[in-house]
């Protein structure tokens, strides 16, 4: 979004929670922040159950790691159960507990960091900052493992590790900060402080939901940091593709990763889910709305895709799934000028392989879900698909 975009409005940010949730067509819609992407499978049980017994049945998987509840006739029960199973640990902060990390967590060939504690760790000190509840719903950290699948997301505050020192991106820029991983997390909550400090002290600005929304707003939240020196030169990785398959661990486990057709479970897959890690297996949801179980034993892991692949998850990298997206369409967004999802996966059925390109099918011009860089966009109108390149 452009600075153009965002300097005329006149409401708050609106962006859904589990508390504040979203009046669709088809009902509320809870949002539940997952930082990291990790859930238990206690707690995906408990999601699973809320959306069968007081949703549509309908889980959504978002782009940033998180998931959405879809039709809820009691979102006040449904947050209940969620808070006792550990989802919700602050109210005050739920919206603005919008972490990403890189999925394997450093067990890949080129990871340096283990994410999950400094994610564990941000997450804590953004909710015991009474101030950092006052955030946009959709300013966004990440933590990078070291293989480099996050800073092409375009996070507000990221953090990469090197072999040394890391750096610390702000808005997907590199403004010369070097950061190490023991203060990163002291570093990444100063930046999203110096972020508020410098909206409210611009009263033009105050709109700003993102650094980027900012004018020069990298090189003025490095300021208040102290950054010194230059910046580094070495190119951004472009975004990762949507992937699924097996990927080996460097301790000799694997880890599965499986697509979610459109991005949407079920009730009984997210079970499912939660059944094969069996209380053992780590699970990652993704940006790219896959699922990661991490630590499979290699014997096991055949069993394991068997039954991925059986709930309707894809696990074939070869698969016409792999790489498409769509919004929710209708008749859940009365926005929408078709049913997407429908379309799409019509448009999939006709195809034996994986598109050339990411494929993005939108019921508007919003284009809610659209994934990060080149993607071929269908966008419903009036008449028919139009179709743009990103």
């Amino acid at each position: 979004m452009s600075i153009a975009d965002f300097s005329g409005r006149v409401r708050p940010d609106a962006c859904p929670g589990a508390l504040q949730v979203h009046e669709a067509a088809d009902g509320a819609l809870a949002r539940i922040r997952l930082p990291g992407g990790a859930i238990s499978p206690a707690q995906l049980r408990t999601v699973a159950a809320g959306a069968a017994d007081l949703g549509s049945g309908v889980i959504e998987l978002t782009s940033r790691a998180n998931v959405q509840v879809r039709g809820l006739r009691s979102p006040a029960a449904f947050a209940e159960g969620i808070a006792a199973a550990g989802l919700l640990p602050s109210a005050a902060h739920e919206r603005v507990r919008n972490i990403v990390a890189s999925p394997l967590g450093g067990r890949g060939r080129a990871g340096l960091l283990d994410t999950q504690p400094l994610v564990e760790a941000l997450d804590r000190t953004l909710c015991a900052l009474p101030r950092l509840a006052g955030l946009p719903g959709r300013f966004l950290f990440a933590v990078d493992d070291g293989t480099g699948d996050m800073p092409g997301l375009g996070a507000d505050v990221t953090f990469v590790p090197g072999a040394a020192k890391g750096r610390l991106l702000l808005a997907g820029v590199d403004a010369g900060l070097a950061v190490g991983a023991d203060v990163a997390v002291r570093r990444m909550i100063a930046a999203a402080e110096a972020f508020l400090d410098e909206r409210e002290s611009s009263g033009g600005e105050r709109a700003a939901w993102r650094i980027g929304e900012l004018a020069d707003g990298p090189a003025r939240i490095a300021a208040r940091l102290g950054a010194a020196g230059d910046r580094a030169t070495t190119p951004l990785p472009a975004v990762p593709a949507q992937r699924a398959g097996r990927i080996d661990q460097r301790d000799g486990r694997v880890a599965l990763e499986a697509v979610v057709p459109l991005g949407r479970l079920s009730a009984a897959q997210a079970r499912t889910i939660a059944d094969v890690a069996c209380d053992r297996v780590p699970i990652r949801f993704t940006p790219w709305r896959t699922i990661v179980l991490l630590d499979v034993p290699p014997a096991g892991a055949d069993g394991v895709t068997r039954s991925l692949e059986a709930a309707g998850l894809v696990t074939d990298p070869a698969s016409p799934w792999v790489g498409v997206s769509a919004c929710t369409g209708r008749p859940g967004c009365a926005k929408s000028l078709a049913d997407v999802q429908e379309d799409a996966r019509r448009w999939v059925a006709a195809l034996d392989s994986p598109p050339a390109t990411p494929v993005h099918w939108a019921g508007c011009e919003r284009r809610c879900g659209l994934p990060r860089g080149q993607v071929v966009q269908m966008i419903a109108t009036g008449d028919g698909y139009q179709e743009r390149q990103q």
